[in-house]
């Protein structure tokens, strides 16, 4: 209920020169021990706060949440909550060479940035790595957008900020878990250096991938970053979050996160943390009949389906393909095109960035085993 107060009054007025001032003066709950519900409501608050956090980057217009101060605000972040911070800027990318993630970011002014922030107790009993989609900007490149298209698309960012919004949730409850969160910080534009349809792009893993859309850019970022996450962290879970395909609500509707991944057991542990936090997620079967369209004649795979059926999966399918054998079933894929942003408020949701994601991780986090 107390998070529902919370994210039901969230208010995001930055830009607005007259701002209309609304404040909640007080919020009474009764209860018969108070002492016995206070760890609950202070854990409520601070998840409902590190929701707030994301709605408020999410938000951000890509003028002033671009990769490098994308890069900035984690480094804020890791100094207030006492995170370790590693970032790699466009030498370091091509020194791990992320020639993919570089590839979509090469057009744009802003250099690419790969964000690590850690957040390391003492006694961690298990180990996560949190992989975001940090699109700032997409304006799909040379397979430009159309214009209605590309209006909201700041909120393509929406997956690196709900990584950031979790770890910081995490440290704030001072969970016994180690988490990691990747960041691939990126802004999509066209111009004379754009990366191109018909381009072969090698990635970290080696994998070669035939560009047949330049709009289909999120899974060649976190393709990228998902290997080199791999590599980085011996993770007892792997999760990845990002605006991916518009496919996913043609399947779940606007308000519904999609998930897909090879373990069962995890879908449905999570099937109940989203039912304990109030959010909605659906999951999306992998069919490896579908893998056949993501089939390349001159490369290794496509990183667009030959068919316009089932994107959510393919795209899916795209990312599975960077995942190491080992981490199979370790790892989920959870599409928040739909649940990330709304134009029409619903449920405990406002105008912009809903935080998809944060509360329904934090509950799994607070009751993994």
């Amino acid at each position: 209920m107390l998070k529902v107060v919370v994210l039901g009054g969230y208010e995001y007025t930055q830009y607005q020169s007259k701002p209309t001032k609304r404040k909640l003066k007080n919020v009474y709950l009764t209860c018969e021990n108070i002492k016995n519900m206070q760890k609950s409501f202070e854990a409520a608050v601070i998840i409902a706060d590190a929701t707030c956090f994301t709605r408020d980057i999410v938000n951000m217009i890509p003028e002033d949440l671009n990769p490098p101060t994308f890069a900035d605000l984690a480094k804020k972040l890791a100094k207030e909550n006492g995170l370790l911070c590693e970032i790699l800027g466009e030498k370091g990318l091509q020194k791990e060479k992320m020639e993919s993630m570089l590839a979509v970011g090469r057009a744009s002014r802003h250099d690419s940035k790969l964000i690590h922030l850690t957040y390391k107790p003492k006694n961690a009993k298990k180990v996560v790595s949190l992989i975001g989609k940090g699109l700032t900007y997409d304006s799909g490149g040379l397979s430009l957008k159309p214009a209605t298209s590309m209006v909201t698309m700041k909120m393509d960012k929406a997956g690196g900020c709900a990584v950031l919004g979790m770890i910081k949730a995490a440290s704030e409850l001072k969970l016994d878990v180690e988490i990691h969160a990747f960041i691939g910080a990126v802004e999509n534009m066209l111009g004379g250096d754009a990366y191109k349809p018909d381009d072969v792009l090698v990635t970290r893993s080696k994998t070669t991938v035939e560009v047949r859309n330049t709009d289909a850019e999120g899974r060649l970022v976190l393709c990228d970053v998902l290997d080199y996450a791999q590599d980085k962290v011996k993770a007892d879970y792997m999760f990845d979050f990002a605006t991916l395909t518009g496919a996913c609500m043609v399947a779940l509707g606007q308000y519904t996160t999609g998930v897909m991944g090879h373990s069962s057991k995890l879908k449905h542990d999570f099937s109940k943390a989203a039912n304990n936090s109030g959010e909605l997620i659906g999951s999306l079967p992998f069919n490896k009949h579908l893998k056949t369209l993501l089939k390349s004649g001159i490369a290794d795979i496509s990183n667009v389906s030959s068919k316009p059926y089932g994107g959510a999966i393919t795209a899916g399918l795209f990312l599975d393909k960077f995942i190491k054998d080992e981490n199979k079933n370790k790892w989920l894929h959870f599409d928040i095109a739909g649940s990330a942003y709304t134009e029409t408020p619903w449920d405990c949701n406002v105008y912009g960035g809903t935080g998809a994601g944060v509360r329904f991780m934090s509950s799994f986090l607070q009751n993994i085993k």
